[in-house]
């Protein structure tokens, strides 16, 4: 799986006409920082963007891509899911909800990285990258459940022959029944050997 997030550095220059040169003079020195790997620089010339136009999504973008790099990965993922929200432009919205499927990877959280790249190819077909991440995402899900299934079914079979009656007796239980066993044994001799008297005086003699 391709855990690697996008960046729209070259967005600037296309959405100039809807941003002051000013806030786009401050992206680009965000992004100076960004490519010189100064990301909390670049963190704080992003933050500097938004507050001067709070709908700029190129700002919001970079700016959640630089908290990524930061490893404050819950924050960019939700900084990647308001701009996928917001977004007009499909190719924005596209991008944001990969980067958002990218980092929900890295945590595991498999069913919400599918929706993630699902919702990037609704908006981008075409993005072959997104595509590989879902399908690989599937793979991964669905081999987690199998092994989940497995567990399961190994510990209901455990706990099912822990309520199982225990055939192996205790010393003192098979010591109980041997002499219970010679008792019945001694009786029965018993009787026998009363039957062969009783038997044995009626008998006649042989003269």
């Amino acid at each position: 799986m391709r855990n690697y997030l996008t960046i729209l550095f070259l967005l600037t220059s296309l959405y100039s006409f809807s941003q002051s040169k000013a806030v786009e003079k401050i992206i680009q020195a965000g992004n100076e920082y960004y490519r010189q790997q100064q990301f909390a620089k670049a963190t704080e010339q992003y933050n500097k963007a938004v507050e001067a136009e709070p709908s700029n999504k190129t700002a919001q973008f970079n700016q959640a891509n630089a908290l990524y790099k930061q490893d404050k990965k819950v924050q960019a993922a939700e900084l990647f899911a308001q701009v996928a929200k917001d977004a007009t432009d499909k190719e924005v919205r596209s991008k944001a909800f990969y980067n958002k499927g990218v980092i929900l990877s890295q945590q595991k959280n498999l069913e919400e990285s599918i929706e993630a790249y699902k919702d990037a190819l609704r908006n981008n077909p075409a993005d072959r990258e997104a595509r590989e991440n879902l399908q690989k995402a599937l793979l991964e899900l669905k081999k987690k459940n199998a092994e989940k299934k497995k567990d399961d079914q190994q510990k209901k079979k455990k706990e099912e022959q822990k309520k199982q009656p225990q055939s192996k007796m205790s010393p003192k239980e098979a010591d109980q029944r041997l002499k219970l066993l010679q008792q019945k044994e001694k009786e029965v001799q018993q009787r026998v050997q009363k039957e062969k008297i009783k038997t044995g005086g009626s008998q006649a003699k042989d003269w």
